[in-house]
């Protein structure tokens, strides 16, 4: 596992979270329960890290709703801070673009 994900783990249990505009937005986009980004988040499997991101540290994350649908979420911690996690994005991979498991991009 990541240490990044686990220092994002740590920051969701403790409830120190953040969801930026464009999660909020890309959330009510595909219609993806908060609820359900959070209560998957354990189950999540990184698929990408973006330690260099201008923003700061982020992951990209495989996680499924309460129907075991697979949502990809974007997880951050702020540039040069240890918290909050910050939900950066949140969306449902188009199996067009993915692997079947939606672990991998298509090339």
């Amino acid at each position: 596992m990541s240490k990044m994900f686990d220092a994002i783990l740590r920051l969701i249990r403790d409830k120190n979270i953040l969801v930026s505009e464009h999660g909020y937005d890309e959330m009510m986009y595909d219609d993806i329960l908060f609820r359900d980004v959070i209560d998957g988040v354990t189950e999540g499997v990184v698929i990408e890290e973006y330690p260099d991101y201008h923003k700061g540290p982020c992951i990209l994350v495989l996680q499924n709703d309460c129907v075991g649908r697979p949502i990809h979420v974007v997880w951050g911690v702020p540039k040069n801070r240890r918290f909050p996690a910050v939900l950066v994005t949140a969306y449902r991979p188009d199996p067009d673009r993915w692997s079947d498991d939606f672990l991998r991009r298509k090339i």
